[in-house]
């Protein structure tokens, strides 16, 4: 074998020492890449081995992800807020006007007007993150209900055309129409609500998939939540706001119950996968959800009577849902950059073992 310019033939190593250690049996450095140098500087001799080491170190590929961070922007988890809103706001609406027998109608009322504002800001969010709104209409171009994502728009897209019809015709003498925008909203109102979550459970993100079986009921707790304290937030009639307080009672309890269930399915999964919600940014954000949440829950059940602690308890509330938004979308990207994270709880399920957590 001829000799290759700035290569040894018995090892075709690069006097350089950029830890690419090539068999010349097997293949030789030529062509455009032959120049280029190997971030890594030690190649281990033997493969990786599969339990963790002593020292209680993890092995990883180089500590190299096995995933790539989601490339998402600050106006998807808005989105997350936004639509979760509009859903639960659309389904306090159809159900108040399917079932309430017109005692409700300015309420019902002013549920549409929240869901189709709140809607209409989630399309809007949602065609920036996408880039043009193009690529929002291409996903109407077919109907794949095994796609969340695709599943997902045709769910904003049908609750913005039944909130519309709520707000337009739900007290004119269109019946058909306003029973057709009534129905609309108590059918895609849950869905809404809810199916974000079940969009990130259903990624390769190593604590988003682990909180599959909860993370849809947090999202839907959580839309009930801000929806009920958008609602509290406006003038309403004693009747009503006793109505929308046992709403809001529903969607907080709920919130902060599947938090814990969440908590306990990750923590199912390795310790690995659930440091982000006790550490850093993602960590504070996801207390202060609970912390936030828990003050709104008891602020509703013990000022029943007073306006202005209703009020104090939507604000908490609010603040409370986006935290959980905003927390649930870092603490998820943390996972995706650490290759343990991703590595240790397959090893786990393959091999009976608990591996320690390492810093």
């Amino acid at each position: 074998m001829k000799s290759l310019p700035g290569f040894d033939v018995k090892t075709l190593e690069s006097p350089k020492g950029d830890g690419r250690n090539v068999d010349a049996s097997r293949g030789i450095l030529v062509g455009e890449g032959a120049q280029q140098r190997s971030v890594h500087q030690e190649v281990p001799a033997h493969p990786l081995p599969r339990t963790a080491p002593q020292g209680g170190t993890s092995p990883t590929y180089y500590e190299q992800p096995m995933l790539k961070q989601p490339v998402w922007r600050w106006m998807v988890p808005a989105y997350f807020y936004t639509g979760g809103m509009a859903g639960g706001a659309a389904l306090l609406g159809g159900a108040i006007g399917l079932f309430g027998g017109g005692r409700f109608a300015r309420l019902e009322q002013r549920c549409y007007q929240v869901g189709f504002v709140n809607a209409s800001v989630s399309g809007v969010l949602l065609i920036a993150d996408l880039g043009r709104p193009t690529r929002f209409l291409n996903m109407m171009r077919v109907f794949r209900p095994t796609s969340p994502m695709n599943l997902g728009v045709w769910l904003l897209s049908g609750a913005v055309v039944s909130l519309g019809f709520g707000v337009t015709v739900s007290r004119s003498r269109l019946w058909p129409l306003a029973m057709l925008g009534r129905a609309g909203c108590f059918v895609f109102g849950a869905p809404l609500a809810s199916y974000t979550g079940v969009l990130l459970a259903n990624t390769a993100v190593p604590l988003w998939q682990s909180a599959r079986k909860s993370l849809p009921l947090l999202f839907m707790g959580s839309a009930l939540a801000s929806s009920s304290a958008a609602l509290e937030m406006l003038p309403l009639e004693e009747d009503e706001r006793k109505l929308v307080g046992l709403f809001a009672l529903v969607g907080r309890a709920a919130e902060l119950a599947m938090g814990v269930a969440l908590e306990r399915e990750v923590r199912a999964e390795g310790a690995r996968v659930e440091q982000p919600l006790r550490t850093g940014a993602s960590g504070a954000l996801w207390k202060a959800s609970k912390v936030l949440t828990g003050a709104s829950l008891a602020l509703t059940l013990v000022s029943r009577k007073s306006k202005r602690w209703d009020q104090v308890a939507a604000v908490a509330a609010t603040l409370g849902a986006l935290a959980l938004r905003f927390g649930i979308y870092h603490a998820g990207s943390r996972t995706t950059r650490d290759a343990r994270a991703s590595f240790e709880p397959q090893r786990e399920r393959a091999e009976g073992i608990r591996l320690p957590v390492v810093p």
